[in-house]
């Protein structure tokens, strides 16, 4: 894949600075604010659905604990090898998941005004609002869908890259509008490479890179030695050029914060991606002083939101080259964009 000709915005897990994440509520303001892109993350109902939220694991992001009768199935699991426990999508059935309700996962930050507002949405339902929204706003908004827990859930007996496939290719946007699909694993993508033939060219591939775990969940489970670290090599990224269209790191590697918590000098990686042919889409700016660099903090609160820092910081990583990037406030993403 060439370099992009135009930076993408990508809505992560919708506009979730202002929205409880992956609800339409949240995708709706992030199309509103300016997204290209926006990103559902998939999780598997016991009955083979791919809903939205951002692991199987859903105590955090909606009020289940709220319900007498889901009481019962809390539970302690081994997810990609990290002990978790909680309540998961996989032992819900759609229906039950329809009762429940998203809350905020970071109230401190955000508050809770929207909590118990919104569903939780199915792919199906995602691809329908989106081709609505795109209607509505008269122009092409891309889809970004993450498989999470690719090699755990098909241990389960719930794959869910052909149903994946398959809801794209059902739905008349979503066979012409761009799609990136994208992993932290590396064999569901070598699967999905071997899916896609030439009627599913608006299809591309995106490597995600781990920077809290040192190997792909499905290289651990095999028992296998490649590290994210040897990924990321000029041969490591040639390989992953075999596969996939795009690689996204998180944004500390590409540009590193020193001791005193200011960024430092750029590393040679989105170079070296681009030198294999793939593009570069860090992950994730987001407007509060505590995610932001300390070069752009403005004397507020950690908690508080800064968004004349938040850009200037985005407009640091733009002067590498990447080709888009992740943001929790895809508005403050445009405006960075706007000021290149």
């Amino acid at each position: 894949m060439p370099i992009a000709a135009q930076v993408r915005v990508i809505a992560h897990r919708g506009a979730s600075a202002w929205r409880p994440e992956h609800t339409l509520a949240s995708y709706a303001k992030a199309i509103a604010d300016g997204a290209d892109f926006i990103e559902p993350d998939l999780v598997m109902t016991r009955d083979g659905v791919p809903v939205a939220r951002h692991g199987n694991e859903i105590g955090s992001t909606t009020d289940v604990a709220d319900h007498r009768a889901f009481a019962s199935r809390r539970t302690r699991k081994r997810i990609d090898g990290d002990l978790v426990e909680g309540w998961f999508v996989e032992d819900f059935t759609l229906a039950e998941l329809k009762r429940l309700r998203a809350r905020e996962r970071l109230p401190p930050l955000r508050g809770s005004r929207y909590d118990g507002m919104f569903a939780i949405p199915t792919l199906e339902e995602i691809i329908d609002f989106l081709a609505a929204q795109a209607d509505v706003q008269g122009r092409t908004i891309g889809l970004m869908p993450e498989l999470k827990h690719g090699s755990y859930s098909r241990g389960l007996g719930l794959p869910m890259e052909d149903r994946v496939l398959d809801i794209l290719a059902a739905h008349r946007y979503t066979r012409h509008a761009p799609v990136e699909l994208q992993s932290f694993e590396i064999g569901n993508l070598l699967y999905l490479r071997r899916q896609l033939g030439p009627e599913r060219a608006n299809i591309s591939l995106l490597q995600l890179i781990d920077d809290d775990h040192p190997q792909p969940a499905d290289v651990l489970a095999a028992h296998g030695t490649l590290t994210y670290a040897q990924m990321l090599t000029p041969a490591g990224l040639h390989r992953i050029a075999t596969y996939a269209d795009a690689i996204a790191p998180p944004t500390r590697m590409i540009i590193p914060l020193g001791a005193d918590g200011r960024l430092a000098h750029p590393t040679t990686l989105v170079r070296d991606a681009h030198e294999a042919g793939l593009q570069v889409q860090p992950y994730t700016f987001r407007p509060e002083n505590i995610f932001i660099a300390a070069d752009f903090h403005d004397g507020g609160a950690p908690e508080a939101c800064n968004e004349a820092g938040s850009i200037a910081e985005i407009r640091a990583y733009l002067d590498t080259g990447i080709d888009g990037f992740f943001t929790d406030d895809p508005a403050l993403g445009r405006k960075a964009l706007a000021l290149r």
